[in-house]
């Protein structure tokens, strides 16, 4: 078969990879399949490892930070404007966020991203000051 009758007009490369979970308590063996545009020239063994564990940096840094933390994916937003400004804020929090709480973090105070969101949540000035980080002239406001 061509890479156009499976769909992947681009690829050039295509390989199976077995490996090891542990789900639940045990173990067992999952094969997954990588697809590439790259050709055997430029991508070898060690070059297909290292960019499957690329790709879950991107979906644990990002992804899971709002589906989790910000709860993106239960957004009932469907005026495409207000999805874009919303996300764009939720983008900035995840960038911001762990900065300012390693800034904040100490052995003294334990500062936690849950300790963070409480603070902006609760009704003494949280929101007052979120408020003020988002729309502060200033960056290091």
């Amino acid at each position: 078969m061509t890479p156009a009758q499976v769909n992947f007009p681009g690829a050039r490369l295509i390989a199976r990879l077995a490996r090891r979970v542990r789900r639940h308590g045990k173990k067992s063996t999952e094969t997954v399949y990588l697809i590439s545009s790259l050709n055997l020239e430029q991508l070898d063994a060690a070059g297909w490892l290292q960019l499957k564990r690329g790709y879950w940096v991107i979906e644990s840094r990002l992804h899971q930070a709002l589906d989790v933390s910000l709860d993106e994916d239960r957004s009932r937003l469907r005026q495409p404007h207000a999805a874009l400004v919303l996300g764009m804020m939720r983008r900035l929090v995840v960038s911001v966020a762990p900065t300012a709480i390693a800034r904040a973090q100490t052995r003294k105070t334990g500062w936690t991203v849950r300790c963070h969101q409480q603070c902006f949540a609760r009704r003494d000035g949280g929101s007052q000051r979120l408020h003020a980080l988002i729309f502060a002239k200033n960056p290091l406001a």
